[in-house]
């Protein structure tokens, strides 16, 4: 992160940024005197101070990185841990559905081998031989990080043809 910074700030003015730009990142709580010192501290802190506060107060704390949002959102984010404030975040998010998926061939039945590999070839680039080892060391994965329609339209298809299937 450090590193980032010290790369932007080669490329941006040494100007503080305009009364308009830290308006639109202020917030209706009127900080304390103690925190407006604070604050005023830091942002005369050049970027080798500013990275070696940020290790002194994941040190301290017991973070090994900050995730992003805490940085871009001012603390927001929870830092760590099973905390409340962590659950209460988590319920108050829906759950994001999963975009790509791993087809993977669980089993099949015997007498469906031959046909299993030749809809395994059909949709890979998998040679014979390839396409045959690959089905006979079943459970492995057949297609990797693919979409959820078309990994839902080859688990039909080798469902159909008797091969066990799970979309991971």
């Amino acid at each position: 992160m450090a590193t980032r910074l010290l790369h932007l700030r080669r490329l941006l003015p040494a100007a503080r940024p305009s009364a308009a730009a830290a308006a639109a990142f202020s917030t209706s709580v009127t900080p304390t005197p103690r925190v407006s010192g604070l604050v005023d501290e830091i942002c005369g802190l050049n970027l080798l101070e500013a990275s070696s506060l940020a290790d002194a107060l994941r040190g301290r704390l017991g973070v090994d990185q900050l995730p992003p949002l805490a940085i871009l959102m001012g603390g927001a984010a929870p830092l760590a841990g099973d905390g409340a404030a962590g659950a209460a975040g988590e319920e108050a998010k829906p759950k994001e559905e999963k975009m790509a998926f791993d087809v993977k061939l669980e089993g099949f039945d015997a007498a469906a081998k031959l046909k299993i590999i030749k809809e395994l070839r059909a949709f890979t680039s998998l040679g014979l031989k390839e396409a045959k080892e690959l089905v006979e060391k079943a459970p492995a994965v057949l297609k990797a990080g693919v979409p959820k329609e078309e990994a839902e339209g080859i688990a039909e298809k080798l469902r159909a043809l008797g091969a066990k299937i799970v979309l991971e």
